[in-house]
C-alpha cells in the first residue's frame, strides 16, 4: 500500500487523495486505497453509466463499521470542476444541486469523500422528468433466495423476450437482482412506472408462490417482490459496478442471461477484488444499455 495520502493527476487535474490505509472492510483486509484503485481502474468503463445522470452517493467515512449518509446534493467544498444540475423536488418544492461525475477526477474526488455506493437517477440531463431506463427491482424476502431471485428473474426475462423487449440483468450488489431496459425518448414516469407494476401484477399471477408487487417493504416472507416505483423522478439505483458497503465489499455486477438462468452464480463471488479480472475477460455485458431506443408496448 502507497503512503497513507498523496495526490493524483487524472487527466491534467490533481486530485489529493486521503487516509489511503484506513481500513474500509476491516474484516476482508480492504482498505479505502484499495477501493480508490477499483474506481481509478474501472471508470473507463463507469463513467458513462454517470454521464450527465444526477449520481447519490452513500458515504461511509470511515468504512461500512462506522455511519454513513446520502448526499443528495453537491457539497460547497466541491472543486469548480465538479458539476451540478438544479432540481425542484416533488415534496416541497425545494430548487437543490445535483450532483454530476463527468470525468475519472470527479469520480476519485467523490470515493476519496467516503462515497463508497454509487447509485443513480433514471433519467439524464436535459430533461430529469423523462427516464431513458426500465428498472425491475427483485428483491427477496427474508425467507426467501438468491437462487428463487434468479428463478424469478428468468421467468421475467421469458415474458420481456415475448414482448420484443431486450433487457439486461445485474446483481444489485446485496441478495437482488436488477433487470434494466434501455428506453428511448418521449415517456414518462408515471407510464413506465404503471406499466412495470402491470407486468409485476401479470407475473405474480402466474407465479403466486415465488413473485409478489410491492406494497411497503420489500424485504419481508418468502416472496421475490418487484419494485415497481423504484421508476419514479428522483428515485435512484445502484449503479452497474459500484461497490456496496458490504462485507466481503461485492460490486453491482452485470450478468449474462446464461449465468441467470442456470442458477449458479452468487452476489459474494463478485467483488472489489474480482470483478475488474471478470471485466477483462467478458467485457462489458451492459455495453447495450447506453445505446437506447426501446419503446414500451401499450
Amino acid at each position: 500500500m502507497p503512503s497513507t495520502a498523496t495526490t493524483w493527476d487524472l487527466a491534467g487535474r490533481e486530485v489529493r487523495v486521503t487516509s489511503l490505509d484506513r481500513p474500509y472492510w476491516p474484516e476482508d483486509s480492504l482498505t479505502k486505497g484499495d477501493m480508490l484503485a477499483y474506481y481509478r481502474e474501472l471508470a473507463p468503463v463507469l463513467l458513462p453509466y454517470l454521464e450527465d445522470r444526477p449520481v447519490t452517493p452513500v458515504v461511509y467515512p470511515r468504512g461500512i463499521a462506522g455511519p454513513k449518509y446520502y448526499r443528495r446534493e453537491r457539497p460547497d467544498t466541491a472543486p469548480d470542476w465538479v458539476r451540478s444540475a438544479e432540481y425542484q423536488t416533488a415534496t416541497d418544492k425545494h430548487l437543490i444541486q445535483v450532483l454530476l461525475i463527468d470525468d475519472e477526477a470527479g469520480l476519485i474526488w467523490l470515493a476519496n469523500s467516503g462515497a463508497i455506493e454509487l447509485h443513480v437517477w433514471g433519467a439524464r440531463l436535459p430533461d430529469l422528468a423523462m427516464p431513458d431506463l426500465v428498472v425491475f427491482d427483485l428483491d427477496p424476502g427474508d425467507v426467501a433466495t438468491f437462487k428463487d431471485v434468479l428463478r424469478a428473474a428468468s421467468l421475467l426475462h421469458e415474458r420481456l423476450d415475448q414482448l420484443g423487449l431486450k433487457s439486461y440483468p445485474k446483481t444489485s450488489g446485496g441478495d437482488g437482482l436488477h433487470v434494466f431496459l434501455p428506453l428511448a425518448p418521449g415517456h414518462t414516469f408515471e407510464v413506465v412506472r404503471d406499466w412495470v407494476k402491470s407486468l409485476a401484477e401479470e407475473l405474480e399471477a402466474a407465479h403466486p408462490k415465488l413473485i409478489a408487487v410491492s406494497h411497503g417493504p420489500t424485504h419481508r416472507g418468502k416472496h421475490v417482490t418487484i419494485d415497481h416505483a423504484q421508476n419514479s423522478v428522483g428515485r435512484n439505483t445502484a449503479a452497474p459496478y459500484t461497490v456496496r458497503a458490504r462485507p466481503g465489499a461485492p460490486v453491482s455486477t452485470p450478468l449474462t442471461w446464461r449465468e441467470v438462468e442456470d442458477g449458479k452464480v452468487r452476489p459474494g463471488d463478485l467483488t472489489l477484488e474480482t470483478v475488474p479480472r471478470r471485466l477483462k475477460k467478458l467485457g462489458d455485458l451492459f455495453a447495450p444499455v447506453l445505446a437506447g431506443g426501446q419503446r414500451l408496448p401499450r
